[in-house]
C-alpha cells in the first residue's frame, strides 16, 4: 500500500509540475525571452532566447538544467528546427550530452543558430532527457522525455519586401491613374475644341462656295452686258442714212 501510495503521488506530481511558463523579457547584452520554464520530476529546464531575428542571421538560445535534488542524466539532446518557406521543418543546431550528474546544481548550454535566408516563421526547440532521481524514497528512472518549445520569431524578410514594392507600386498607379484622368479630360477639351474648328471650318467653306458662285454670275451678267453694250453701238454705227 505504501509502495502504490507512493506512485501515485509521483504520477500527481507529473502531472502537476509539466507546466509551461509565459514569456518573460530578460534584460542583458541582447534582448532575450523566456520561451520555456517547466517542471518535469526532480528537473527544472529553461529555455531563453533571442526575442527576433531574420534570415541570413542568427539566434542565441540557452537552455537551463535545475536539478532540485540528485539527478544522473544518461542521455541529454538539444535540437533546433527552422522552416523552409515558412512550411517544411529543417535541423539547424543539434548537441548532445552524455552521462553526468547533477546534484542540487545546473548545468547551461548556449548555441548560437545561423539561420538560412529562405527559413521565416519561427525557431522551434525539442528537447530529449533520459535521467533517473531519486524522490520519496524511490528510484525513479525516465527515458526518452521529449520536451517542444517554439522560441525566436524569424522575420519574413521576402514577404515584407514584396508588400513594400506592392505598396511602391499601388503608389504609382495611384499617380498614373491621376494623371490619366487629367489627361483625358484634357483631351475631352482638345476634342471638343477640334469638333467647334471642324463646323467653323465647314462653315467658311460653304460661304466661299456661295461666295465663288456669286463671283461667276458676277462675271456672265458682266459680259453679257457688254455683249448687249457692243451690240447696240454696233448697230447704232451701222444704221443707213436718210436721203433727203
Amino acid at each position: 500500500m505504501r509502495i502504490g501510495s507512493k506512485l501515485i503521488l509521483m504520477l500527481g506530481i507529473i502531472v502537476s509540475t509539466m507546466t509551461i511558463v509565459g514569456m518573460v523579457k530578460v534584460q542583458g547584452a541582447e534582448e532575450m525571452t523566456t520561451y520555456f520554464d517547466s517542471q518535469i520530476p526532480g528537473i527544472r529546464i529553461q529555455v531563453f532566447a533571442t526575442s527576433q531575428t531574420q534570415p541570413t542571421g542568427n539566434a542565441t538560445v540557452v537552455l537551463n538544467l535545475i536539478s532540485e535534488t540528485n539527478v544522473h542524466v544518461d542521455h541529454f539532446n538539444l535540437q533546433l528546427f527552422g522552416f523552409l518557406n515558412g512550411t517544411t521543418k529543417l535541423s539547424l543546431r543539434n548537441v548532445t550530452d552524455n552521462d553526468f550528474t547533477l546534484n542540487n546544481a545546473s548545468k547551461q548550454y548556449a548555441l548560437t543558430v545561423d539561420i538560412p535566408s529562405q527559413v521565416w516563421g519561427v525557431l522551434y526547440g525539442e528537447a530529449g532527457l533520459t535521467y533517473s532521481t531519486t524522490l520519496g524514497g524511490m528510484d525513479l528512472t525516465f527515458r526518452d522525455i521529449i520536451t517542444g518549445f517554439t522560441l525566436t520569431k524569424i522575420e519574413n524578410t521576402l514577404l515584407e519586401n514584396l508588400q513594400t514594392q506592392l505598396k511602391t507600386l499601388n503608389t504609382s498607379y495611384n499617380q498614373l491613374t491621376e494623371m490619366y484622368t487629367n489627361l483625358n479630360g484634357d483631351f475631352e477639351q482638345l476634342n471638343n475644341t477640334y469638333w467647334e474648328l471642324q463646323a467653323n471650318y465647314t462653315s467658311l467653306t460653304g460661304n466661299l462656295g456661295e461666295l465663288d458662285n456669286t463671283r461667276r454670275l458676277s462675271t456672265i451678267l458682266g459680259v453679257t452686258t457688254a455683249f448687249f453694250v457692243a451690240t447696240t453701238v454696233y448697230l447704232v454705227v451701222r444704221k443707213p442714212k436718210e436721203i433727203w
